[in-house]
């Protein structure tokens, strides 16, 4: 069973990656392994959660915009998001402060 992410009292930030996947692999799966793997090693990474049917939805949660900045000038990420245009057909991406959790 898969668990939402553990996140400290607010606020924090989350990265909201939403997309639609074009056909085929394209070495999709290995990359994102790998660069969830290298987010996770990053300074203010607090924890991640994806799903996806029709529409995927990836939540990356950060302790401030400062780490977010790192992580997106990352140069693996860099080469990763280089290759984003043979794997999804559409994405779009959001930053958000968290002001409020709820947890039951």
């Amino acid at each position: 069973m898969v668990l939402p992410a553990t996140t400290p009292q607010p606020p924090y930030y989350a990265v909201i990656f939403t997309s639609i996947r074009a056909d085929g692999d394209n070495g999709y799966i290995e990359t994102a392994k790998q660069v969830l793997e290298l987010a996770s090693k990053q300074p203010g990474f607090l924890g991640f959660e994806s799903a996806r049917q029709e529409i995927g939805i990836s939540v990356s949660y950060w302790s401030s915009l400062e780490a977010i900045k790192a992580w997106k000038e990352n140069a693996d990420h860099r080469q990763a998001q280089g290759r984003a245009k043979g794997w999804y057909m559409a994405f779009r991406v959001r930053v958000c402060r968290v002001e409020r959790e709820y947890v039951f």
